[in-house]
């Protein structure tokens, strides 16, 4: 019999069996057991989650004492919408871009000087920002990534390979490491048998395989009757009577992305649950298999010296991990593969067995045999720990679950992989991850993260399903909205996310230079006896003193954020993420701008973090001398005043500004969306300590860019270079992107002044807000707003990020920059032009079009489609009350990327494509930016500041503008030298003239 069900909201209920079982075994006294009701709830639910003899009905509730809690969902049932694939599916395979002659003529000087850049880097041992030279793996069929943020992501195809390799920062390895597995063995009274890897095979990889490798094993699924569904954080692959025709299995993947939980989704795991449908008359004997090899990625499995060992943990959960010991200086890794014991179901394993190479021991094909004859490894005779391996060698685990299925009825089996590497390695500091403030920081995590990843997934999925619902039930939605707006999000895990335990770096005592010092000054007033380590923790908190005394100065001068948290402010760690795969440069600002609504929306607390490091970065001054690929000339790293471009690559936070291409400090776009930024994120959350601190940031930003009002009406112009995101689209003069930008970024900082109760301010940017405003309308040619003013051949392309500031100021609440009859006339240009014009609207909006029809080639990104910038477009015409127009444009982004018709975007969603179906920077930032969409639809906030204000004291202003100035001019950058040298002036002026 199903339990009674009434309904209550399990997400507000905290399963936390995995904390209170360390507390125990910490002897903690603080922990609260006074809520005997609280714990009893607990248990039950450990009681329903762990007995094969309750059968519960998944989605319904519980009563426990007065108490009603909903049990978890169906591992079994996919979401109500998903995105899906058979498994034989043949996708489109993706195209790289290529570039037009004028344009790899307009590019060659920054080739030549990003091929010396690059061959500088390799030999220095650095990171470049990009290598468009490399050579990648790029496949069409990626699914859900495995993970939480910020741990370490490791990719899975919705075939079932694991790929994409990206456990330490920067490093990405593209191709699968095909041991990895699930595998079903399956036996009926009659005799007849199944097996098979539950993979379609990998024919080209399987060849390499040697006769006792993994090729050695049952190959048999053909996909036809598996359909793969993703909605992420969670996957469900149904294999519908494959092999076993009355036997339909589904895999339920889970990683733990829980909005506002900054406990659980900072875990290095992920979850697969088996529900196993038997509709035949007679009992399955079924034995599911997990195998893992002691890779982490590439060829790092035959590298030597890795080794394996089994552990039983005290609630009888079974585990093996995987020792990993890495080369060339990252990090260690230890893996932990996991399954469920619990009544009905017997777990064995085979701690290690060779999958190539001459290590000895079982091999991959005598593994295979065993399980396949016996249903188990209990035959085996396996040590509890293996030797390490041989180099040329790959070793794998083994973990098995056995059990019975009765006719005509389902059983749930779970199993779980964790890794734990819990050092982040820069090149001159080592950061702790943000898991390690629960676990512990020593490496030795692995088998328990995975452990209570088994008790506490139940918890999660409730979590996720109450987050989901509201979304997938909102009838007036299109299918397609929920499939795009969710798995975008699979970037928080895959876009080599970072999330650190916010303590400043360890350095290596190396760094220390000329320096004299002792160990003996920094000895502890207490003599401990060498017990237990106590000694080397002894010497390691002597050390460890003196390199904060040492890096205590230079974190002064650094975009170290936490420094700016305020007496009772939670620090929640610091939050890296890559501009893309292929652009390596942390937190890219310009475009962190579009995809930050996905995280205000979901971790708030992790954006406020950014921001405080942009803020911090603002006050930051570092005259250190970068070459400029752009045309060879040199300029300071960052000066102060300005917003950096990134926070960094090798060296994040204290070396910040890794993109070369142009001199950021003089981009016009980056300092208002700072502002704007901010505003919007005060808004949010209401945090008025957070508005305070960051408040002289805002100032400083605003007074560093009214340098670029040259000829003092109110207006900053373009300087006739890309100055802004759109970094090979030049602008010249007061332009509609970044006039716009600093029209609304005016009116954010009076609305800001306003909140940390400045008057003045609040007054002084009101008034320079309505200046800007009248100047930024004469853009306006009567049905959209100009690219620029300065009467070039481009400057009358309908842009279709014209209106961006308009979008983030009604984002914000505030009011509109423009006429709001303007803007929606503007939109409804951009969505007949830009949109439709293209593909028949089935591919989102180009940024450039003329209003002859004709596409703006004046630049590569001026013809392409950004999905971002699509997707800010959407929101923008939801907020202007364009809904239908809105969803129509974004649908055009869904059907190139992951609709089955679309160019095998699915889970690395780039940059853009052309109009020749070709695209640029797989595995991009930006299109997160579909949640200010979601933002636009959910956050109706009423307008912050009247249309009208009384009158303001001149005397006042004039006060204000003085020193408002006086700020200004200490900020104020030197005359350049002539950017170009006489060669490159020369080669400019021919290549402008020969395409003219």
């Amino acid at each position: 019999m199903p339990c009674l069900v009434t309904h209550v909201d399990r997400a507000s209920f905290s399963c936390k069996l995995s904390e209170r079982r360390k507390k125990e075994k910490k002897g903690d006294s603080d922990y609260d057991w006074k809520d005997e009701e609280h714990h009893h709830t607990e248990q039950f639910f450990f009681f329903l989650s762990r007995s094969s003899n309750h059968n519960f009905a998944f989605g319904s509730s519980a009563i426990v004492g007065e108490r009603t809690y909903s049990v978890m969902a169906d591992p079994g049932t996919p979401a109500s919408i998903t995105w899906q694939r058979k498994l034989n599916n043949k996708d489109t395979m993706p195209r790289h871009f290529t570039l037009s002659v004028q344009e790899i003529l307009d590019l060659a000087p920054i080739g030549f000087r990003l091929c010396r850049y690059i061959q500088a880097s390799n030999v220095q041992g650095q990171s470049t920002i990009f290598n468009p030279f490399m050579k990648r793996t790029v496949t069409s069929d990626n699914g859900c990534p495995l993970g939480g943020v910020g741990a370490g992501s490791i990719g899975r195809s919705y075939k079932g390979e694991f790929r994409r390799w990206q456990l330490f920062p920067t490093k990405c390895e593209d191709g699968p490491v095909l041991a990895n597995q699930f595998s079903v063995f399956i036996s009926r009274p009659n005799g007849q048998k199944y097996s098979t890897v539950l993979c379609p095979p990998n024919q080209a990889m399987l060849q390499e395989s040697s006769a006792e490798g993994i090729g050695s094993w049952d190959w048999n699924l053909e996909g036809q009757n598996s359909t793969y569904h993703a909605l992420y954080p969670r996957s469900w692959t149904i294999h519908d009577g494959e092999p076993d025709p009355e036997l339909k299995i589904v895999c339920r993947q889970l990683s733990p992305i829980i909005p506002h939980n900054y406990r659980d989704s900072s875990l290095p795991v992920a979850v697969f649950t088996f529900t196993l449908f038997n509709s035949g008359n007679t009992a399955a004997k079924v034995s599911l298999l997990f195998t893992w090899a002691n890779s982490v990625g590439g060829d790092s499995g035959s590298s030597g010296g890795h080794y394996n060992s089994k552990i039983m943990m005290k609630d009888g959960t079974h585990a093996v991990r995987l020792h990993h010991k890495t080369a060339n200086g990252l990090s260690p890794v230890t893996y932990a593969i996991a399954a469920e014991n619990r009544e009905g179901i017997h777990v064995s394993e085979c701690p290690c067995f060779v999958i190539s190479g001459d290590s000895k021991g079982i091999t991959a094909k005598n593994m295979w045999q065993a399980i396949k004859e016996h249903g188990s490894f209990d035959h085996l005779n396996c040590n509890k720990t293996s030797l390490p391996s041989d180099p040329g060698s790959c070793v794998g685990a083994a973990i098995a679950a056995s059990l019975t299925v009765p006719a005509v009825s389902t059983q749930h089996v779970t199993f779980s992989l964790s890794w734990d590497c819990p050092e982040v390695r820069f090149s001159k500091g080592t950061y702790h991850k943000r898991y390690t403030k629960f676990y512990g920081a020593h490496g030795d995590a692995a088998a328990n993260i995975a452990c209570d990843a088994i008790l506490d997934h139940h918890h999660w999925e409730s979590q996720i399903d109450a987050w989901q619902k509201p979304i997938l039930e909102d009838k007036r939605l299109p299918e397609w909205y929920p499939i795009s707006l969710f798995n975008e999000l699979y970037f928080l895990n895959a876009g080599a996310t970072l999330w650190t335990d916010g303590s400043p770096p360890v350095h290596s005592l190396t760094a220390i230079g000329d320096q004299k010092f002792s160990l003996d000054r920094f000895k502890t007033s207490v003599i401990k006896m060498p017990d237990e380590n106590d000694t080397a923790d002894n010497i390691l908190e002597r050390m460890t003193s003196i390199l904060e005394q040492r890096y205590k100065t230079v974190g002064s001068n650094s975009a170290f954020g936490p420094k700016l948290l305020q007496e009772g402010e939670e620090n929640v760690g610091q939050f890296l993420y890559l501009e893309g795969i292929e652009y390596r440069m942390w937190n890219t600002y310009d475009v962190h701008f579009y995809s930050s609504f996905a995280i205000i929306m979901l971790f708030p607390e992790l954006q406020l973090s950014v921001q405080r490091d942009f803020a911090a970065a603002v006050l930051m001054h570092d005259p250190s001398k970068v070459k400029l690929l752009h045309d060879g000339t040199w300029a300071c790293r960052k000066v102060l005043g300005a917003v950096p471009h990134d926070i960094g690559l090798d060296n994040p936070w204290f070396e910040i500004n890794a993109y070369i291409i142009f001199n950021t400090d003089r981009w016009k776009d980056l300092n208002a969306k700072f502002v704007l930024q901010i505003y919007r994120d005060v808004v949010a959350t209401g945090d008025q300590k957070f508005a305070e601190s960051v408040w002289p940031s805002v100032y400083v930003a605003m007074a560093y860019l009214e340098q670029f009002d040259k000829d003092g009406d109110g207006m900053i112009e373009n300087e006739g270079f890309p100055d802004q995101t759109y970094d090979t689209w030049s602008a010249t003069g007061v332009s509609a992107y970044t006039g716009g930008l600093w029209v609304a970024a005016l009116q954010a900082a009076s609305a800001m002044a306003r909140v940390v109760g400045d008057k003045g301010s609040e007054d002084f940017f009101w008034f320079k807000f309505l200046k800007a405003k009248a100047v930024y309308a004469k853009l306006w040619n009567g049905s959209y707003f100009s690219y620029d003013n300065s009467g070039s051949s481009n400057s009358h392309s309908i842009q279709a990020d014209q209106l961006a500031g308009q979008w983030y100021a009604r984002a914000c609440g505030l009011l509109p920059i423009v006429d709001e009859e303007k803007a929606r006339l503007a939109l409804q240009k951009i969505f007949e032009f830009n949109v439709l014009k293209i593909n028949g609207g089935q591919r989102g909006a180009v940024n450039g079009i003329f209003p002859d029809g004709t596409l703006d080639q004046s630049s590569m990104h001026s013809r392409e489609i950004w999905a971002g910038v699509t997707y800010s477009l959407a929101a923008s015409m939801i907020q202007e009350g364009l809904v239908d127009t809105a969803f129509e444009t974004a649908s055009g982004v869904y059907e190139t990327a992951w609709s089955e018709r679309g160019l095998g975007y699915s889970f690395q969603t780039p940059e853009g494509w052309n109009t020749n179906d070709q695209y640029r920077s797989l595995c991009y930032m930006r299109p997160l930016a579909v949640w200010a969409m979601q933002w636009a639809l959910s956050r109706p906030i009423p307008s912050q500041l009247e249309e009208t204000r009384p009158e303001v004291n001149e005397e006042s202003i004039l006060k204000h503008h003085l020193a408002f100035s006086r700020v200004g001019r200490l900020l104020k950058l030197s005359e350049e030298e002539k950017s170009r040298t006489f060669l490159q002036s020369i080669y400019d002026y021919a290549s402008k003239m020969l395409w003219m």
